[in-house]
């Protein structure tokens, strides 16, 4: 080979090998799964229980578990809700990290007590605990804090909730985006995710769950304006293949607390 064929083929190998390795540790940084808990509460006391165990217990337990970005939410308007919600987002790299950090996790927490854990019967911490287990979508890379400016307590995250007809129609609406690139376009329009993901356990099913997050409500206004007036967006949106693949969407606009890592 001459010289400069030589180099040339080099200099190819490396850039590719690059953006293997890029790949590569995209993918290796993605969770496998991801937990959603959602407390539902009734009172101020409930809310001030659970954000003592969440900040002050159960955080520190998962974090020397090797557990560091959990993202803890609330609804805006949660302070005058009959439903007051606290969402807890963790992340696990295999189902036997989610299991041992789960058993370990417990037993240290039921071991130092407090008022969650010995709350009496009478005067539940909660009105109801629900779980939703979700795997993070193919195009999706690592779930990482967004980068905003703006005080936690003036940005909008909003959670879509995305329910298919049928287990067929579902995945057509999974597919869209991945291949189809609609997360690309999320990207490309800077809509800040925190993830993407199907459920595959919780009370709605077939169902995928997305998060993005915006600086405040009127940033969230212009980004899905501009979405939804992207060439791109439309194109998409228009392919007969992906015609009426979501039969009913919920829409949640969440606030980060103080001590959340995301």
């Amino acid at each position: 080979m001459k010289p400069l064929h030589f180099l040339i083929f080099t200099v190819l190998l490396l850039l590719g090998m690059g953006r293997g390795n890029a790949a590569s540790t995209a993918l290796a940084a993605r969770p496998a799964y991801l937990e959603l808990k959602v407390y539902h509460l009734k009172t101020s006391r409930q809310e001030a229980v659970i954000d003592s165990f969440l900040q002050h217990q159960y955080m520190p337990a998962l974090r020397t578990a090797g557990i560091t970005k959990i993202g803890v939410f609330k609804p805006i308007g949660n302070d005058t809700a009959a439903d007051r919600r606290i969402y807890v987002l963790t992340p696990y790299s295999s189902l036997k990290q989610w299991e041992k950090v789960g058993q370990e996790t417990t037993a240290k927490l039921l071991a130092t007590g407090g008022g969650y854990v010995n709350a009496a019967h009478t005067n539940p911490a909660y009105s109801r605990l629900e779980t939703v287990f979700i795997k993070p979508f193919e195009q999706m890379t690592d779930l990482v804090a967004p980068q905003l400016e703006a005080p936690k307590n003036e940005r909008v995250y909003e959670l879509r909730s995305y329910e298919g007809a049928s287990e067929k129609i579902f995945r057509n609406k999974v597919q869209m985006f991945n291949a189809g690139g609609e997360i690309k376009l999320f990207s490309r329009l800077g809509f800040n995710a925190i993830f993407y993901g199907e459920v595959l356990f919780g009370s709605k099913m077939p169902n995928l769950l997305y998060m993005t997050s915006f600086a405040n409500m009127q940033a969230r206004e212009a980004h899905w304006k501009s979405f939804g007036n992207d060439p791109e967006w439309k194109k998409l949106s228009s392919l007969p293949e992906y015609q009426n693949n979501v039969s009913h969407i919920d829409i949640m606009f969440l606030r980060p607390t103080e001590y959340s890592g995301l």
